[in-house]
C-alpha cells in the first residue's frame, strides 16, 4: 500500500479565499503537494480527495491542539516556519504524554485576508520539517479565511494494546514524581523575545528562543517512560504548577514537589532575576516547555533511568505522591503557585 492522494478542503465564512484575498486558495492547495511528504504505509489516499484514507489497526490515540494569533503567539515575534513547527509540536506533545507512537496529523488553518502566499508556504514547511523528523505524515486538513491567523492540528497515534498507554489517573501514594529535560526555558525565551528581559547575544539567548519557538515533543521519551513503568504522565504545556495539579486531581493523590530540585534551563536564572522572580518559582509557573511530568513507583526508577539513558533526554526526580488532599504543594516557595489557564 502507498500514498496516492490526500485531503484538503477550503472554506470561507461566505466565499472562498481565492475571492477574498491575493492569496488564492487553489494556489495554496497546489503548494501543499509541493511541500508535504507522505512516507506512511498506512495512508491509502493522500492529496486531492474529500477525505484521507488510512489502513490502520489497533487503537487510535487522537488529540487536537489549536494555536491562535494574539493568544498563543504574535506574528511579529516568530517566523512563519516557527509558528507551523510550534503548532504541530504542541499537538504531538499530547501523544508523547500518553506514550503513544505518532502516526498522522491533520492541519486546519485560518488565514487573514491579504495573507502572503510565501508566508503560508513557510508555515506549512515549518510543520513539515518537524513532521519528517517525528515520522508523522500530514495527511490532510482544511483552509479557511479567518480574522486572525489560526493553526490547528489533529494528531493520531496508534497502538495495538491500550494497556501500554499512560494516562493522568494512575499515580499512587508513594510514587516518585519526575520531569524530563529542563524547565522554564520557553517562558524565559518569551520574556527575551518580548524585551521584558535581556541577555547578551550568544548561545544561551538563542537556546531560550529555540525553546519557545521550536519546542521538541518528547515522543520517544514518552514511549520509553510508558514501557519502563510510568504510572501517570502529563505534558507541561501550561506550566508544572497547573499541569501537575491536573495529574494529581485525576489520580486522587497529593504531589509534594521540591522547588530546589527543579532542573532549570540555562539562562532562566538570569531572566527571572530581571523579572524580580525566584528562578524555580518562575520555571514552575512558566508554560510551553512541553516536557513531561511523570509519576512512577520507586521500583521502576532504575528501569526508567536506564531507558532514558539510551535517549538524548534526562529525568529529574522532584518529589513524591502522597495520600493527602488531591493537589500539589511546592516546598521551598514563597506561596501558592499557578501556571497558565485560558480565560474564556
Amino acid at each position: 500500500m502507498s500514498c496516492r492522494r490526500t485531503t484538503w478542503t477550503g472554506r470561507g465564512s461566505s466565499t472562498a479565499i481565492a475571492e477574498q484575498s491575493p492569496l488564492g486558495e487553489l494556489d495554496l492547495i497546489a503548494d501543499l503537494g509541493d511541500l508535504l511528504r507522505c512516507e506512511d504505509p498506512r495512508i491509502v489516499r493522500w492529496l486531492g480527495d474529500d477525505a484521507a484514507v488510512t489502513h490502520a489497526g489497533g487503537y487510535a490515540v487522537t488529540s487536537v491542539d489549536t494555536m491562535v494569533e494574539g493568544v498563543h503567539f504574535r506574528v511579529g515575534e516568530l517566523t512563519a516556519a516557527e509558528i507551523g513547527h510550534r503548532a504541530l509540536a504542541g499537538a504531538l506533545s499530547d501523544l508523547a504524554a500518553m506514550g503513544a507512537p505518532a502516526g498522522e496529523a491533520y492541519l486546519a488553518f485560518g488565514l487573514p485576508a491579504g495573507s502572503d502566499r510565501q508566508y503560508a508556504r513557510d508555515l506549512i514547511a515549518g510543520a513539515q520539517e518537524l513532521a519528517s523528523r517525528a515520522g508523522v505524515t500530514i495527511a490532510g486538513g482544511d483552509i479557511t479565511r479567518a480574522p486572525a491567523l489560526l493553526v490547528s492540528f489533529t494528531v493520531v497515534g496508534w497502538t495495538d494494546d491500550p494497556g501500554e498507554l499512560v494516562g493522568r489517573d494512575g499515580a499512587m501514594p508513594g510514587d516518585l514524581v519526575g520531569v524530563t529535560g529542563e524547565l522554564g526555558g520557553s517562558g524565559a525565551g518569551l520574556a527575551v523575545i518580548e524585551h521584558r528581559a535581556r541577555l547578551d547575544a550568544g548561545e544561551t539567548a538563542l537556546g531560550l528562543r529555540r525553546r519557545y519557538a521550536r519546542p521538541q515533543p518528547r515522543l520517544a521519551t514518552g514511549r520509553a517512560l510508558a514501557r519502563s513503568g510510568a504510572s501517570a504522565m502529563i505534558d507541561l504545556s501550561d506550566g508544572l504548577a497547573t499541569d501537575a495539579r491536573h495529574l494529581a486531581l485525576a489520580s486522587g493523590v497529593r504531589l509534594e514537589v521540591s522547588l530546589a530540585e527543579l532542573p532549570l534551563a540555562p539562562g532562566v536564572s538570569q531572566v527571572a532575576a530581571q523579572l524580580s522572580a525566584e528562578p524555580a518559582e518562575f520555571a514552575a509557573q512558566a508554560g510551553e516547555d512541553y516536557e513531561l511530568c511523570v509519576c512512577a513507583a520507586p521500583a521502576a526508577q532504575t528501569a526508567i533511568e536506564a531507558a532514558l539513558a539510551e535517549l538524548p533526554d534526562t529525568i529529574t526526580w522532584i518529589g513524591r505522591a502522597s495520600a493527602g488532599d488531591p493537589g500539589v504543594s511546592f516546598t521551598g516557595g514563597s506561596g501558592p503557585l499557578t501556571g497558565y489557564e485560558h480565560s474564556l
